[in-house]
C-alpha cells in the first residue's frame, strides 16, 4: 500500500516562473515556464503521479551562512550562534509546480577544508549547485571559483543550473554592497550562474530564491525527459520523469 503524504503547503505552490534578481546575471530572463513545460503539466491530476526530485547541493567558504539559507528557507528559523556543518546535513522541501508535486533535496555541506573529503562525496548528481559567500568577505567570492571546480568534478557541467548567493546583505553598507555585486555580477556572467543577494537573518530575498531554484531545476528536468521521449505524448513526459527518479536517502549523513 502506497503511503500518503499530506498535502504540499499552501505557501510552497508554483504557479508561475519566479523572477530573477538581476535580469544582468540570470539564467534566462522569461516571464513564464517554457509553453512545452507547460503542456506536459496541463491535465496532470494533483496526487495522481509520484513525486520527482532534484539534487540541490549547497557549498562555500566556512561561516558563509550556507546553513542559516537553508534553515530560513525550511524552517524559518535564524540562529545567530555559528555551528559549523560536520560532513553533510540535508533538508528534503516538497514543493507543487504546475500541479505537479515536485521535491528539492538541499545538501549543507561543510566549508571546513577537514571536512571537504566527505562533502565531496555527495556532490554527484547534482541538478542544481548554490554556490554561497558572504557580501561581506570578498575572499569568499574570490574562492567560489574552487568550490565550483570541486563540485563540478562530480557533475556534467552541461546539465548543472548554478546559482552564485551572496549571504549576509544585512550587513553590507550601500557602497561596500554596490562594489561586491559588480565583482559578483561579473563572476556570474563569467561561470554561467544566476545571481542573488539575501538576507538570512531578515529573510529578505529567501523564499523568491528558493522558489527560482525550485521552478528552473523543475523546467530542465522536463525539457531534458521531453528531449529524450522524442515522439512520446507531452502527456506522459512527467510520469516519465517519476517512474525514472532515483532518491537518494541520507543514510550515511554525518551531521
Amino acid at each position: 500500500m502506497k503511503s500518503m503524504l499530506p498535502p504540499v503547503r499552501k505557501d510552497r505552490i508554483i504557479t508561475q516562473l519566479p523572477g530573477c534578481f538581476s535580469p544582468d546575471a540570470a539564467l534566462h530572463t522569461k516571464d513564464g515556464f517554457h509553453w512545452q513545460v507547460k503542456a506536459a503539466c496541463q491535465g496532470q491530476k494533483k496526487g495522481a503521479v509520484g513525486f520527482n526530485v532534484a539534487k540541490v547541493i549547497v557549498v562555500g567558504d566556512v561561516a558563509v551562512g550556507k546553513t542559516c539559507l537553508i534553515s530560513r528557507f525550511c524552517k524559518d528559523s535564524f540562529d545567530k550562534n555559528y555551528k559549523a556543518t560536520i560532513g553533510v546535513d540535508f533538508e528534503m522541501e516538497r514543493f507543487e509546480v504546475l500541479g505537479v508535486p515536485f521535491s528539492l533535496q538541499l545538501w549543507d555541506t561543510a566549508g571546513q577544508e577537514r571536512f571537504k573529503c566527505i562533502a565531496s562525496t555527495y556532490y554527484r548528481g547534482a541538478q542544481a549547485i548554490i554556490l554561497v559567500f558572504d557580501l561581506s568577505s570578498v575572499g569568499s567570492l574570490d574562492n567560489a571559483r574552487q568550490w565550483l571546480e570541486d563540485a563540478m568534478k562530480e557533475n556534467d557541467p552541461s546539465s548543472v543550473l548554478l546559482f552564485l548567493v551572496g549571504t549576509k546583505k544585512d550587513l553590507s553598507s550601500t557602497e561596500h554592497l554596490a562594489n561586491m555585486e559588480q565583482e559578483a555580477i561579473r563572476l556570474s556572467e563569467e561561470i554561467r550562474a544566476e545571481y542573488w543577494a539575501v538576507s538570512a537573518k531578515s529573510g529578505e530575498g529567501i523564499r523568491d530564491l528558493f522558489f527560482r531554484v525550485a521552478s528552473l531545476t523543475f523546467e530542465a528536468n522536463v525539457l531534458a525527459e521531453l528531449e529524450k521521449s522524442g515522439c512520446r505524448r507531452v502527456g506522459d513526459i512527467i510520469r516519465g520523469m517519476c517512474h525514472n527518479t532515483q532518491y537518494i536517502a541520507p543514510c550515511c549523513v554525518w551531521g
